[in-house]
């Protein structure tokens, strides 16, 4: 049972800032972050959750099994993660690629104190057994200074595929497409830094300035780190209601008005990235079908043109009613990996990227987000995104395309150095 307390907050902006450097006293954080994007399905503008009292830890095997009996018996807030490499419990698939980080591929918690701000109201959820350091810990936050940044060590990033290797490994799904194995693609390659100390808060807090984007997370477990500057929903659950949001098509912003709205334009009305939209839509269609209510997906907006600080987007809407007979994690299980990082068809897509890339994707590509008591859920896509083994001082990003047969190769990896920047610029 959870004690809940109603505050007004003056500074929302401020109160966040104080919040999450508040909250890396915790062993396990959780903090979501809107930056105030307008929205349609937003529920919390932010969400800070520290402190587990329970929590689920495990590898792939019969990690959805695990999730959905711990999420029933528990009936409470629930916030984690769902690594990429869980769609080996789901089909015939595996992971062989190297993996620098060593991130469980299951991870969630229930925990004692949760802060749910929304405007100026912050709803404080605290479970009975520490109710009575609310005022305390309101205390500490309101007298919580901003970090002041620290002189880091240099970080050598190093791109994992070479610029050669990237473009003929393209061409080979090029072929792939060509012959009908597969219609889409989305391939990933990582960058990375070896012997690397930083500052995680200081390194999320520059990365969120900005990037500013809708689904941002900063998430610590223990000497594990996610600095996520993510623009992607992946799914949200509201009562019956689900709502997927999936992003494919990107183009850069430039400072000049008319340049960025030509961008803009140019982006709505390119074939090539119109194509692989709509194939990832009917992807979501159809992954949501195996969950819904006769005849309720629909396809709410199509090819949708949004701006963010670093790029325009193309985004997709797309909802369904859910039958009854489906638990929320079973409606995950059934949409897992998201459509917008696999492909068309899915498994077999699948199949042939883990060929072709060299690094295990891990909780890259796969999704940040929370259950709620009455197992509602909302989660990202974990893109524009830095990991951090604090352990063994590994960093890690990655950045993927989706590969059409109207793809050009040169054009694709340029992508993949616009989608980087933002990450390059926070290390460096």
């Amino acid at each position: 049972m959870r004690t809940s307390v109603i505050k007004h907050v003056a500074n929302p902006i401020q109160f966040k800032k104080q919040i999450l450097t508040w909250a890396q006293q915790f062993r396990e954080v959780v903090f979501l972050d809107s930056n105030d994007y307008p929205q349609q399905y937003s529920s919390y503008d932010c969400i800070l959750a520290v402190d587990a009292f329970t929590s689920i830890k495990t590898d792939y095997h019969n990690a959805f099994e695990d999730l959905k009996q711990y999420q029933q018996i528990s009936k409470d807030w629930l916030f984690g993660y769902l690594a990429y490499d869980l769609k080996n419990d789901i089909e015939i698939l595996n992971s062989n690629n190297f993996d620098g980080l060593d991130f469980p591929d299951l991870f969630f918690f229930q925990p004692k104190k949760i802060f749910l701000l929304k405007g100026n109201q912050l709803e404080i959820q605290y479970l009975n057994m520490c109710d009575d350091e609310v005022v305390e810990d309101l205390i500490a936050i309101a007298g919580t200074q901003h970090p002041t940044p620290n002189t880091q060590h240099a970080i050598n990033i190093i791109q994992r595929i070479s610029t050669e290797n990237y473009l003929g490994k393209v061409s080979n799904l090029l072929e792939h497409i060509h012959r009908g194995d597969i219609y889409e693609a989305n391939f990933c390659m990582e960058f990375f830094a070896e012997n690397a100390v930083i500052n995680p808060l200081e390194k999320f807090l520059k990365l969120n300035k900005i990037s500013k984007s809708p689904q941002a997370v900063f998430f610590k477990n223990n000497t594990q780190f996610l600095l996520s500057a993510s623009p992607e929903r992946y799914i949200k659950k509201e009562g019956d209601l689900l709502i997927s949001q999936p992003i494919k098509g990107t183009a850069k912003r430039f400072l000049d008005s008319i340049e960025d709205e030509k961008s803009k334009n140019q982006l709505a009305s390119d074939p090539k990235e119109r194509a692989e939209n709509i194939m990832v839509t009917d992807l979501v269609r159809n992954d949501l079908s195996r969950t819904a209510q006769k005849g309720s997906v629909k396809v709410e907006e199509l090819c949708g043109i949004y701006s963010f600080e670093q790029v325009h987007q193309m985004i997709s809407t797309i909802t369904s009613k859910r039958d009854s007979q489906y638990s929320a994690v079973e409606i995950i299980k059934t949409t897992f990996p998201m459509g917008s990082m696999t492909g068309t068809p899915k498994v077999s897509v699948l199949k042939i990227i883990e060929e072709l890339e060299e690094t295990k994707r891990g909780l890259y590509s796969g999704a940040v987000g929370y259950f709620t008591p009455n197992g509602d859920f909302d989660f990202n896509v974990v893109i524009r995104s830095i990991l951090y083994n604090q352990e063994n001082k590994y960093i890690s990003f990655s950045v993927g395309s989706a590969i059409t047969s109207l793809s050009i190769p040169e054009n694709e990896y340029e992508e993949c150095l616009l989608k980087a920047k933002a990450m390059r610029e926070v290390l460096g």
